[in-house]
């Protein structure tokens, strides 16, 4: 049976991530998923992701118990489910860290950070622990649905970067130090290269990791960002990958279609999804959610505006028009013969299946799409029989379309 050896360093890394957090001696900040934890690290600070730990709880399979604790206090159900997860988890006083890591909850912050890059909900998120738990907050609100990064929006946000270093330094405690955020950035563009790599050994047939492989072994380029272990790991894990392309290795012995999922994975199905995808030799070889942490506008020698540029040209934050440009580049590149997009209820920013997308890019590409319905965390979302229906039927008829071709 094919396996990744690398996930067992990556075990090591993640725990020693967050058995860290446990060391009130170190300053604290929490920082969206797509922040800038680069500057952050600069300044000394431990960084904690919320989002990180809504995955968690949807990968665990206990975000159901805590949604309902999070609409009690007036948040839709149909809100981000790592927002209302999380919340519920605080609220409860109970998260998997516990069992997994020795950690009560998460660690109290000295200082909260958002960018609105993703989603207005961060904001929301964020500035309601803030009140809670009497820290200060800054943001960043960068513009949305982009259809080019212009040097104005690269400059208004690199405005927005510089106007939090007075924040940065109270809660640290330290003085902004140009050279140490130029190091952090530098460590991150070459972790983030690296992560692109591994990504792109799946351009390879029999390909070497999957979707599912990746949306775990992202976990060090999410959280770890501007230190030497994220780069480390994925000089290890692309060294792997790469004999294993040489070798003519892959997960799947023989492809008989390779497809490309977008939107949020659903984290409490990614085994079985896995396992089903595998089942029929369909090989989901690429994604935009993976992707999303490949920031190749990283600059050390401009460290803001490349940065501003970095977090703002993200694929959630583009327009369509500039969204169906990326999606059809990655499906020359990857050789895709369909798409799966998943319509996440909770999650309308990152679901791109509901303005017409799908039928633009068949009608452009010649890929065939499917379109299910389901929910990063909230599996009241997902209708699992149905959706595994409508895929096995979809690969059925993409690999007899390849048949007839």
């Amino acid at each position: 049976m094919y396996k990744i050896q690398s996930a067992k360093l990556l075990k090591d890394v993640m725990g020693n991530y967050f058995r860290g957090m446990g060391d009130t001696s170190k300053k604290m900040a929490w920082c969206t998923s797509v922040g800038p934890a680069e500057l952050l690290r600069s300044f000394g600070f431990e960084v904690h992701f919320p989002e990180n730990h809504g995955a968690l709880l949807g990968a665990t399979r206990t975000a159901n118990d805590f949604i309902p604790e999070a609409t009690k206090l007036g948040y839709s159900n149909d809100i981000c489910s790592y927002l209302t997860a999380d919340l519920g988890s605080y609220l409860k006083k109970e998260t998997p860290m516990t069992e997994h890591y020795g950690l009560k909850g998460a660690p109290k912050p000295d200082l909260i950070v958002y960018s609105t890059n993703q989603c207005r909900e961060v904001q929301d998120w964020f500035c309601y622990f803030a009140k809670e738990l009497n820290v200060p907050v800054v943001g960043i609100v960068p513009p949305r649905h982009l259809d080019e990064v212009t040097r104005e929006v690269i400059d208004d946000v690199a405005t927005q970067y510089k106007n939090m270093i007075p924040a940065c330094e109270k809660a640290s405690g330290k003085k902004f130090d140009i050279d140490k955020f130029r190091e952090t950035l530098r460590l991150s563009k070459e972790a983030t290269e690296l992560w692109k790599q591994v990504l792109f050994t799946a351009k390879a047939s029999p390909a070497p990791i999957s979707f599912f492989d990746a949306t775990i072994h992202m976990g060090p380029i999410v959280v770890l960002r501007g230190t030497q272990v994220a780069k480390d790991y994925y000089g290890t894990l692309l060294k792997e990958l790469s004999e294993n392309v040489t070798k003519g290795v892959g997960f799947l012995e023989k492809e008989k279609s390779r497809l490309y999922w977008d939107g949020m994975p659903i984290w409490g199905k990614l085994r079985p999804l896995s396992e089903l995808f595998m089942q029929n030799n369909s090989a989901i070889v690429a994604s935009t959610y993976c992707n999303s942490w490949v920031f190749d506008a990283f600059d050390e020698k401009n460290p803001f505006e490349s940065s501003a540029k970095a977090y703002t040209e993200i694929f959630i934050n583009r327009s369509d028009r500039a969204k169906e440009k990326i999606l059809k580049g990655l499906f020359r590149d990857f050789k895709i013969d369909g798409i799966i997009y998943h319509d996440a209820k909770t999650c309308f920013n990152n679901s791109n299946s509901n303005f017409g997308m799908p039928q633009r890019l068949k009608e452009e590409t010649g890929v065939p799409f499917l379109i299910i319905e389901g929910d990063l965390c909230d599996l009241r979302f997902y209708s699992e029989g149905q959706s595994v229906t409508k895929m096995e039927t979809f690969i059925e008829q993409i690999e007899r379309q390849k048949v007839l071709a």
